[in-house]
């Protein structure tokens, strides 16, 4: 009962979206109708400057680090899954939040929170990638594809195992790539948008 209770509210933690409360805040408007429609940082940061941008970042990055900290300190012995179960639970709530129609963000910065919880290195070094990409290409999405799809990889060289928290990286991953399917065909086509550190202006310049 109590397990059930703590991802409950992993879930419940990561479907606080902080670019939607942003969003209503700063400049009156949901962020789910304006830019690419993503509740994340970088549409948050295209919309409404750097600084919303980098907070909410770090409030997501936090949302799923956390989730896990609390999996960590409600287990039992034997209930190593339970770390894992918060962690997805958050994801969940960061993509589909329960009370704005599940439409949430992509995970990236909360799946980040959650591998920095249990997998640190794999993580950094997937995200080392991930950001020189992002500064070559100025491609946030193609950054977040191609350091979600290395993080698995990186797990497995640092462990040399397949171990359920390997399993665990590939389905998180997976969800964060899957959630990527529109970019992925925009950047195909050569429509995705690069990423910009000026503010959006009322006029659009």
């Amino acid at each position: 009962m109590v397990a059930a209770f703590v991802i409950l509210g992993s879930y419940v933690l990561g479907s606080l979206s902080f670019a939607y409360f942003a969003g209503r805040l700063l400049k009156g408007v949901d962020l789910r109708k304006v830019g690419s429609g993503n509740l994340g940082a970088t549409n948050t940061l295209r919309e409404l400057g750097t600084l919303p941008g980098v907070i909410v970042l770090l409030l997501d990055v936090a949302k799923g680090a956390v989730a896990v900290w609390l999996g960590s300190t409600f287990a039992t012995d034997g209930q190593w899954w339970l770390v894992l179960a918060c962690g997805l639970a958050a994801i969940a709530g960061h993509n589909w939040p329960f009370y704005l129609q599940f439409k949430g963000g992509k995970g990236v910065a909360t799946a980040a929170g959650v591998m920095l919880g249990i997998f640190s290195l794999p993580l950094l070094c997937a995200m080392a990638i991930a950001l020189i990409i992002i500064a070559v290409t100025r491609y946030v999405s193609l950054g977040s594809i191609i350091g979600s799809f290395l993080l698995p990889i990186f797990v497995y060289l640092f462990e040399m195992k397949l171990s359920p928290e390997l399993w665990f990286a590939v389905l998180i991953a997976a969800v964060v790539i899957l959630r990527h399917h529109s970019n992925i065909r925009r950047l195909m086509n050569g429509t995705e948008k690069k990423l910009s550190f000026k503010k959006k202006t009322e006029n659009g310049a």
